[in-house]
């Protein structure tokens, strides 16, 4: 094996191999201070514009190049996040706290599953792809196919959500008091109390329309085709699930869900599933509440598996959907009858497993607290019931409409609105969470503060000097 030494300041310069060089492939000697003149001397002088990489950073062992610094600053510009500050400045900044935090990650053990790296990658390639409008435009603009985009992107992405889970352990134990509270916003002016937008409660009654049996045949003759297909030795199971399964997350991966467990999966699916035990040999065809499914396997490992699979969703013709609303017309007028309360119809008729057993009570989790909250800010609701809620008066109950729910498939509804508060300015009698949530905020940011200076202070930093001038958010980078 030949070790790549890299003398801090060197560069590489136009018209030199720098394709694969990162910073898993470079380490970095320290010269002593009478031979680092003689090395300076002997290297010429470059133009900063003829730089191809440099290692201009580097926090313990690990450097920051010039082309990380870079690929930051295009990816910002391209999701529209402002830089703040000098982003020269700013960004290797950025990059080198996020190296404190990961080696104290590796310190600690701290992991993260396949399966959320792949789903955290699908969520940014999706954001991605709204942004330019489509996969092929995404492709065009990256010059690279998708599966090129989603390796490069793998490490990157589980690094962030290391980032992330080493935070939150940081401040798992930072907590406040009631009267920590109450003094905190008793100190501040009344320009600076926060100011918490309107939030509803809203309850929901469910229908999915009926799907005929000539549609569910025909899904289920085009799985049994794929079948074939693949049994046949014409197409691999991978390439199907690219082109026709309506799973669009998965369907990237040529149907690969990744490293799973059973409890995250529908039941009826991981029943077959985790049955499954040659890999050459499709499942039979398997009704979960997303659709229709065939299922190979790819690996299993204790009690996570990970298979492919290939979905297809019955559709709903207009017909079925029109009559569905006119059932919930129905039902919405014996209600607003009081032949029966929004409640009682909830738990006794709505399709919707997730809010039937809370009397159509619709809730979230909260993102600070991480409980159960059923007060919904409007732009927290999905687009179509805050459209209703949004011109109903406390109490009423509206005409039904149409809406795709949480597991992407069509169905009928009607709301009723439970409850209405006004943007405000938050009293700590009305919200106190919200109150408590700033102080918390507060709070953890300055223990990660205090825990990155320490960090530094513990830690081998050295910059190229013309960095030496920037202003920091973190003390101690210059030594």
């Amino acid at each position: 094996m030949i070790r790549k030494h890299v003398i801090f300041g060197a560069t590489l310069a136009l018209g030199l191999t720098v394709a694969g060089v990162r910073a898993g492939d470079i380490s970095v000697i320290d010269v002593l201070p009478e031979d680092s003149a003689k090395v300076e001397s002997s290297v010429p002088v470059i133009p900063e514009t003829s730089i191809v990489d440099e290692v201009i950073w580097v926090v313990g062992d690990e450097p920051i190049l010039k082309s990380d610094v870079e690929s930051m600053r295009l990816q910002a510009e391209a999701e529209g996040v402002p830089l703040k500050g000098n982003p020269d400045c700013t960004l290797p900044e950025q990059i080198a706290v996020q190296k404190l935090f990961l080696h104290q990650a590796a310190i600690d053990s701290i992991e993260v599953t396949e399966s959320e790296i792949q789903q955290g990658l699908d969520e940014q390639i999706d954001r991605w792809i709204q942004l330019v409008g489509s996969q092929e435009k995404l492709e065009e603009y990256q010059r690279k196919s998708m599966t090129q985009i989603r390796r490069d992107m793998h490490d990157e992405f589980k690094n962030s959500l290391l980032v992330s889970e080493m935070r939150k352990k940081l401040v798992t134990d930072v907590t406040v008091t009631p009267s920590e509270v109450r003094k905190y916003f008793s100190n501040l002016s009344a320009d600076s109390i926060p100011f918490v937008p309107t939030e509803v409660e809203v309850e929901i009654i469910t229908q999915q329309p009926r799907i005929s049996i000539d549609e569910v045949n025909r899904v289920k003759d085009r799985l049994r085709e794929f079948t074939d297909r693949v049994n046949k030795g014409e197409t691999t199971f991978a390439t199907l699930a690219r082109l026709y399964s309506e799973d669009p997350q998965s369907a990237r991966r040529g149907g690969e869900l990744g490293f799973t467990g059973r409890a995250v999966l529908d039941p009826a699916f991981a029943n077959v599933a985790f049955n499954l035990t040659d890999p050459k040999k499709i499942s039979k065809i398997v009704e979960s509440e997303f659709g229709f499914h065939i299922i190979q396997l790819i690996d299993k490992r204790g009690d996570r598996i990970n298979v492919r699979h290939i979905l297809l969703k019955p559709q709903v013709s207009s017909d079925d959907v029109e009559k569905s609303i006119a059932r919930l017309d129905s039902v919405a007028g014996e209600i607003r009858a009081g032949k029966f309360t929004f409640e009682e119809g909830a738990t006794f008729i709505s399709d919707d497993k997730d809010t039937r057993n809370n009397r159509g009570l619709m809730s979230h989790i909260d993102e600070e607290t991480r409980s159960l909250k059923s007060r919904f800010n409007m732009k927290d609701l999905p687009t179509e019931v805050a459209r209703v809620v949004d011109t109903l008066k406390v109490g009423q109950v509206s005409q039904a409409f149409s809406m795709i729910n949480s597991r992407g498939k069509l169905t009928t509804a009607i709301v009723k609105l439970r409850n209405r508060v006004e943007a405000h300015r938050a009293t700590i009698t009305e919200d106190y969470q919200v109150m408590k949530n700033v102080v918390l905020g507060k709070r953890r940011e300055a223990a990660i503060t205090d825990w990155v200076t320490d960090k530094i202070k513990h830690t081998y930093v050295r910059m190229n000097d013309r960095y030496k001038d920037c202003e920091f958010e973190y003390q101690g980078w210059i030594k």
